[in-house]
């Protein structure tokens, strides 16, 4: 056995040797050839295929530190034995490889999985990972070839994943298969920083990753996106639309009807004198100075989230959401110092005590939000603030008089509706889950944030035209009232509008775009 270190202690030494032999890896061994059964019979590791890994489990030892189980490849996984599991150290390096067995069997090999496992130990902290070939997971991704995102609502299990509750919208990203599953690292890594809430990542025509803190969340979570894929591909199979709150019958290119039963590509509009005007397929909307004043976000939620995140850090500093908006913050922090933006201090590391770092995390957040910068880290702790302001009765979402009716009229009709703003998703989902106007959430299919890119670049636009799959770019309408934002969506295909609201910024002379004052205009 090679000499590689162990919390400190050289492998091969008696103390190391013992507790690879100890109880808590013995268990977890035990654990993992169980699990494989179990998982065998669901139909997620048949054919030697799929995998798994955990965390050996030990307060005594920081969990980025623990030691971590794999499956060997390319084996009967329900005839698995607790001995055949490899041990390795918390950096990757095998500690214990299985003995080979006789023929038919095939020496041992550590999973082809393991690069991908490692990130996600790395990236996300996980206790545990599973890998499915369970085939709801591979026939989700062929529904639409060309989607980079599965996305479902209003579905029960989906309380069942980290993170969410049933009025949510759950994104989990597609990215492509390769020949081999070391080949995925790469795009496995980016789909994780990508969507830093996600806890899964789906490999089109393959399978799915899933992790959790510990097993059993794993585990957990499997089961319930194993649900909602399956859920999914029968409501398609019905005719029905998953990924709408209301689960209506698919509309436009679809199927090739229309709402009226007209054999067509959209969805269209008769003119009194008989003639047709194709309405788009899909709806984009920009919420400042589009759906909302502008006034209430920069008078009303900046200020709110300005003015509470100090109380909001020092009450909720141990919940797993805010320890994930102080990393995010911590990176973001970290880059700036080293581009030397303004506004950018140093956070000073845990030890140092709560209160110190949430003087820290108070100041730097202050400056971005004085700086109207639009980055995820921000956002992110944004939409938590806004979210206690909301529960607790202390902020409603303002849209203007004109897009309940709208939007009433677009759902009757099968167009769906999106929206595309800085904001986080969460706090999207929050000015339209609690307005003026009630829940407006049920004519809303979806939410786009910064996590597909900047608004004011036309990559952004290209990434949600091929999530929303449709036939071509022109088929999306993306509505904003920022001429930056509208010269990027249409340099990607889409039509574009431009909306005028009281309170709107100017735009340049001969700009060259339709514009409304009004959503009845459209």
């Amino acid at each position: 056995m090679a000499a590689v270190g162990l919390n400190g202690v050289k492998v091969g030494t008696s103390s190391s040797q013992a507790y690879l032999e100890g109880k808590a890896v013995k268990e977890t061994r035990v654990l993992m050839a169980e699990l494989c059964r179990h998982f065998y019979s669901l139909g997620w590791v048949s054919g030697t295929g799929g995998s798994l890994t955990i965390k050996v489990h030990d307060d005594s030892i920081p969990k980025p530190n623990q030691l971590i189980l794999m499956a060997p490849s390319g084996v009967q996984k329900e005839r698995m034995e607790p001995e055949d599991m490899y041990v390795l150290s918390h950096g990757g390096s095998i500690l214990s490889a299985p003995s080979p067995k006789p023929y038919p069997h095939k020496p041992p090999k550590c999973t082809d999985c393991d690069p991908l496992f490692m990130k996600a130990y790395e990236k996300r902290d996980a206790g545990a990972v599973i890998h499915s070939h369970g085939i709801e997971s591979c026939l989700v991704t062929m529904i639409n070839p060309l989607s980079k995102e599965f996305r479902i609502t209003h579905m029960e299990m989906i309380k069942g994943i980290k993170g969410h509750g049933y009025y949510d919208e759950l994104v989990v990203p597609i990215i492509e298969n390769t020949a081999y599953e070391y080949q995925l690292a790469e795009s496995f890594a980016k789909a994780i920083e990508d969507y830093p809430k996600t806890t899964a990542v789906l490999v089109r025509n393959h399978g799915v990753f899933v992790w959790g803190d510990s097993w059993i969340s794993a585990k957990t979570q499997s089961e319930c996106y194993h649900y909602l894929f399956d859920a999914a591909i029968k409501l398609q199979q019905m005719g029905f639309d998953w990924s709408t709150p209301n689960h209506g019958p698919i509309q436009s290119a679809r199927r090739g009807l229309t709402i009226t039963g007209e054999s067509n590509l959209s969805v269209k509009a008769r003119k009194a004198n008989g003639e047709t005007d194709p309405f788009p397929r899909c709806i984009v909307l920009d919420i400042e100075g589009t759906t909302t004043p502008i006034s209430f976000v920069s008078e009303v939620l900046f200020p709110y989230a300005r003015d509470n995140v100090g109380r909001h850090l020092s009450a909720t500093y141990d919940t797993p959401d805010t320890q994930d908006d102080i990393k995010l913050l911590c990176s973001q922090v970290q880059s700036d110092l080293e581009q030397g933006i303004a506004g950018a201090v140093p956070i000073p590391p845990d030890d140092a005590g709560k209160e110190e770092v949430i003087a820290a995390l108070v100041a730097n957040v202050d400056a971005m939000i004085k700086a109207d910068r639009k980055i995820t880290a921000l956002k992110e702790l944004q939409g938590h603030i806004w979210q206690t302001g909301y529960e607790n009765n202390e902020l409603e979402g303002i849209v203007f008089d004109d897009v309940p009716e709208a939007l009433e009229k677009w759902h009757a009709l099968g167009i769906k509706v999106y929206i595309y703003s800085s904001g986080s998703r969460l706090a999207q989902r929050l000015i339209f889950g609690k307005t003026n106007y009630g829940d407006l959430r049920k004519y809303l299919s979806g939410f786009f944030d910064t996590t597909v890119g900047n608004k004011k670049e036309t990559r952004s636009y290209v990434e949600i035209s091929e999530s929303l799959g449709v036939d071509k770019p022109s088929d999306i309408l993306f509505v904003t009232d920022v001429f930056q934002e509208a010269t990027a969506a249409k340099a990607a295909g889409l039509e574009v509008i431009i909306s005028i609201r009281p309170g709107n910024g100017p735009l340049p002379e001969n700009h060259g775009f339709k514009t409304i004052k009004s959503f009845s205009e459209i």
